[in-house]
This record gives C-alpha cells, structure tokens and sequence, in this order.
C-alpha cells in the first residue's frame, strides 16, 4: 500500500478482500413475516399433507370459521378451517377431546407472525385419550349408581349460609358472588379457595370441600370459568367426583360453558350451564 493511498481506496480494498463488510439495512417486521411465509409456501410437503392430533381451543365464532389446535405429547399446531370447508363430516369430528386428521397446507398469518395449518378436510381417527377417560369413567360411575337421579337433593329455598369452592382469583368466583348478592344478598358466603387447573387442582379442590362441608352451609356451590378438555379436567378426578356424590351438603356445580360437561356435573344434585347460572 502506497504512502499517498486515501482512505477511501484503503476501505475499498479491504471491502474486496471480503475484511470488510458493511450492516444490510434493517427489515421491517412486516418484511421478515412475509419471508417467511414465502419460505414455507414454496415448501411441496407443506403444501399438501395430513395431520394427525388430538384437537383442544376449539372455537366456533359468528364468523362460521373453526379455530382449533392440533397436539400430541410434545408440540401443538395452530388451525383454522373456512366456514365454506366445515361440512357435515369435519363439523362433528371437530370436538375437544377428539382425535383428527386434518387436511391443508401450512401458511403463514403475517399480521401476528404465526404460521398454521390452513384446513380444508377433517375427518376422525378416534377419540382422544382424555375424551375416552372421560367416558371410562363416568361409564364406570354411572354403573356405581354415583349419577343416578333417585339420588339428587332438592336445594333449598332460602339458603342462609352459601359455600363456594373456586379459584380466588378467577372471574367465576366474582360471578357467583355478584348473583348472589343480586338475589339473595341476605345469605351469609363462605369461600373455600382451591386450584382449579393443573396437577394439584383435584386434591386441593377436595380438601376445599372437605373444609367447606365441616362448616355446615345450606349448600354448597362448586366451579370455575370455561376452557379446553385439559382446562376442566381436575373436575373429572375420581376422588373429587366421589366426594362430591358423599356429600352430606346439596351441591351445585357450574363448570365452564354451557356445553361443557365433567363428571362433577353428573354427581352434584344440580348442574347450573355458567358459574353465573
């Protein structure tokens, strides 16, 4: 390099020498999702395959449109199917729980950066495994008599003292009790706190009622907000279920959505659809 050489013909030399490089300029978000969309759309497999799961989020809107996700033990796919694809056949084997083989092309939904299976064709291969649980015990329970309506108490009329077994912080919990205090604010209410989701969610929702039916209220109610088959299982614990049908106290349960049922709701003396209810 000659003594007399600029700086700009040292900075090309090194740019060519490849010592140099300058920063590319910055991609908007926008730009890195729809790479990535073109990425994955150009992809055969992706464009055309089946997939096998278990599906859970099922949502139905107004819209007509299916949303769901499809799992096994290790990961989830998110899902939708158009209401012009949700016949007949696809539309009964769309229930949480159930297990599914969903036809499409993976695709990517730019505005929140996720990618997706892009449905046309669902049809069943079985019952999930907790759905067939399900059924295998309440089959087993109905057969105990535990459901039987010869069994179930009339609630009274004017309760004085109302218990409740729910999450603390859960939005069912202030739904219970600003229908209560709507109509009947007299009655005196004894909350007994429980996990209603997760691995220790039945024996704590046992040892609540337990808790709770010493105190002797006039009835007793029992449940959370809605959610997913795997959400409202520890409302289809054996144990709990057993306590529940023992119980020296009339039980009300109100566990999720209307459509949503758990073994509870089959031992309690009445099912209500919502915590509300």
């Amino acid at each position: 390099m000659s003594q007399g050489t600029g700086l700009n013909d040292i900075l090309w030399d090194m740019f060519n020498q490849g010592t140099l490089l300058f920063p590319a300029a910055a991609l908007s978000v926008t730009d890195v999702n729809r790479q990535v969309k073109d990425l994955l759309e150009q992809d055969l497999i992706l464009e055309d395959l089946w997939v096998q799961g278990e599906v859970s989020n099922l949502s139905t809107p107004a819209s007509g449109h299916a949303y769901f996700t499809l799992k096994d033990e290790k990961s989830s796919l998110k899902c939708v199917i158009w209401r012009s694809s949700l016949t007949g056949t696809a539309r009964s084997a769309l229930q949480n729980g159930s297990a599914v083989e969903a036809h499409g092309k993976i695709g990517v939904y730019e505005r929140d950066g996720i990618y997706q299976l892009y449905a046309d064709k669902v049809r069943p291969v079985g019952q999930g495994r907790l759905f067939e649980e399900f059924l295998r015990l309440k089959e087993k329970l109905e057969k105990e008599g535990l459901f039987d309506p010869a069994r179930k108490r009339a609630l009274p009329s004017m309760p004085r003292r109302i218990g409740i077994v729910t999450s603390p912080s859960g939005a069912a919990l202030q739904d219970m009790l600003n229908t209560i205090r709507n109509r009947w604010p007299l009655a005196e209410v004894l909350i007994a706190p429980a996990a209603v989701q997760g691995a220790t969610a039945p024996a704590e929702l046992t040892e609540a009622f337990d808790r709770l039916e010493q105190k002797r209220p006039d009835v007793i109610l029992i449940g959370r907000g809605g959610g997913s088959l795997e959400d409202l299982w520890a409302f289809n614990d054996e144990q709990l279920v057993r306590r529940i049908a023992a119980s020296a106290v009339p039980v009300v349960s109100g566990v999720g959505h209307e459509t949503d049922f758990s073994l509870v709701d089959f031992a309690a003396d009445l099912r209500a659809p919502t915590p509300t209810g």
